[in-house]
Order: structure tokens, then C-alpha cells, then sequence
């Protein structure tokens, strides 16, 4: 069986504050053969690559005095935030932020390169994959059904960002909101579209039981936890691609019986390669470095070099 594709989470964000420059030369370095991003919207409908539309916990928006009087309160996914949003911000005060890490006492290794990288825009990434040629850019859509309610709909911005880019990179999207998968296609996008599941736990466990339900996508995406050899198994039987989120060694990520007392990192080893054996045809990872090593010799799957 062919080794999965090795997917960077938001670039190597287990050394280099997510999303940034930084941490996608890193990730090419140490062999991903993917870059996954998340957009979001800024307040003159540009794309921007951030996780969440909320920028306080990954930016330094909060030590910029100028935007002090931007801070609010708003509700994402049901809870209410409080802090700076993308989408009061231009593109321009956007690029004035630099990234921090999300998780500094956990990652302090990585909260060290704090502000060495600006906020990227979509173009930017899709530049940098160009320059590392087979690398595919793997674009999430966060949060599309709340940014649509705000006048800013991610996959009609995504679907134009796409349309006038002079060259692209091989891309697949994804979104946890599948109609805006479903309006993308509607579009006539014909990049291939990943449905990601794993956040509705009340239904994640009989959704995966039907896989028939995915059949217009190229695959899905599945937490960790909903990986199982009889689940993949039913997707692939489809036709389907399955990737699973997210590999992270650090024992508050893993299973409680693959965690080691007194120490950083569990038995990640282990529980990655449950994950592989199941057969997953793709894998995300905050350590493409860490995740390579149980994936297989480099010559064995086609890694990518960077110039």
C-alpha cells in the first residue's frame, strides 16, 4: 500500500508559529509533500491565512495602539469572543501584524520566533508552493457559513482569488461546511474538494457510516478518533480519498493510553501508526519531520525538494 500523503498542518506549527512563512520553508524542508492553509476574510474581501477569524491568540494585534478601538465582542461557532476580527480590519492593517505562537508553554520552541513573520495573504502561500514544484496546497474555508451572514462569502472570494491567479499549484479544498463545498462546485470549481468531519460528535459516528453521502467529493477528512479499518475502508470502497487530522505527539493530544508521565511527547508513535495501518491515504501533521519517519523512506514517497 502506498504511503500516505504527508500534509503539513498549517505548516510545521510544532516549531514555527502557525501559518506563517516560516513554518511552510520549514515543513518543505523536512518533507511534506502538502501545505494545508485556512482562509478567512478581510474587511475589503481579501484572503488571508489565519485559522480563526478572531487574531489575538495568533497575531500581534494586540500590541498595535492603532487598532486598539477595534476590539469586540462577537459570537463564533455559538460562543461569544472577545478580541480583534479579520474582518474589521483591512488587508493592509492585516499585512502589519506578525504571527505568535497559539500554544507558547507548550511550544515554546516555536513562541521564540514570535513576530518574525508578517501575516500572509492567499497569493503569497500559493507563490511559495509554486517555487517548491509537486507540492500540493491543500485551502480549508473557516467558519464560510458566519463570514457569508457578514457579506463576505469565502467560497465566491476563493473561487475569484482562484480564477485570476496566473499559475496555480495542484490545490484541494476542504471545509467542515460542506455546502460551501457544494456551492464551489456549483461554480464550476473544478479542484478537488475534501469533506472534513470530526467536529459534531453527537453525529460524526453515523455520518461515516454513509459514505455513499460523499460521493460528488475526491474524499473526506476524518478526526483522528472516527479512524477506523472498517470506516476507511467504506470510503475507499467508494472511490474516495481519506485523510485524518491532526498528528501531534504532545501527550495532551494523545489518547490517555498513549500518553507518558513526565514527559513532553507520548507514545505518538505508536497511535500514528494505528492511524497509517487503518489506511488512511493522507495524514496532517504539526511535525512533518516526526510524521515522515513512520510514514516511510523519503524515496519512497515521491518527497518533494525545495530550491
Amino acid at each position: 500500500m502506498p504511503a500516505p500523503l504527508l500534509i503539513a498542518h498549517r505548516g510545521a506549527c510544532g516549531y514555527r508559529p502557525e501559518l506563517t512563512r516560516g513554518a511552510f520553508l520549514l515543513a518543505l524542508e523536512q518533507g511534506a509533500q502538502a501545505i494545508e492553509i485556512d482562509v478567512v476574510a478581510s474587511a475589503d474581501g481579501s484572503l488571508i491565512v489565519r485559522h480563526d477569524p478572531e487574531l489575538s491568540h495568533t497575531t500581534d494585534v494586540a500590541a498595535h495602539p492603532e487598532l486598539r478601538d477595534r476590539r469586540r465582542m462577537k459570537v463564533v461557532r455559538g460562543r461569544p469572543r472577545v478580541g480583534w476580527f479579520a474582518e474589521d480590519l483591512s488587508l493592509a492593517e492585516l499585512r502589519s501584524l506578525t504571527g505568535r505562537e497559539r500554544l507558547p508553554l507548550l511550544r515554546p520552541g516555536s513562541a521564540a520566533h514570535d513576530g518574525s513573520d508578517a501575516v500572509l495573504t492567499l497569493q503569497e502561500v500559493i507563490d511559495l508552493v509554486l517555487a517548491a514544484a509537486g507540492v500540493r496546497l491543500v485551502v480549508e474555508l473557516k467558519h464560510a457559513a458566519r463570514s457569508a451572514r457578514l457579506g463576505l462569502p469565502l467560497d465566491e472570494l476563493l473561487a475569484d482569488a482562484l480564477a485570476r491567479a496566473p499559475r496555480l499549484p495542484e490545490i484541494t479544498i476542504e471545509s467542515f461546511e460542506h455546502d460551501a463545498l457544494d456551492r464551489l462546485a456549483e461554480r464550476g470549481v473544478t479542484h478537488p474538494l475534501v469533506a472534513l468531519i470530526g467536529h459534531e460528535p453527537l453525529i460524526d459516528h453515523l455520518t461515516v457510516r454513509r459514505p455513499e453521502r460523499f460521493a460528488a467529493y475526491a474524499g473526506v477528512s476524518l478526526g483522528a478518533n472516527l479512524v477506523r479499518p472498517r470506516t476507511v475502508a467504506g470510503f475507499r470502497e467508494a472511490g474516495l480519498d481519506v485523510w485524518t487530522w491532526t498528528l501531534r505527539p504532545e501527550n495532551r493530544f494523545l489518547p490517555r493510553r498513549y500518553r507518558v508521565e513526565g514527559s513532553p511527547f507520548g507514545r505518538y508513535a505508536a497511535y500514528w501508526r494505528r492511524l497509517i495501518d487503518a489506511g488512511v491515504t493522507g495524514v496532517f501533521a504539526d511535525h512533518p519531520d516526526l510524521a515522515l519517519a513512520e510514514l516511510g523512506d523519503p524515496a519512497d514517497v515521491g518527497v518533494p525538494t525545495y530550491p
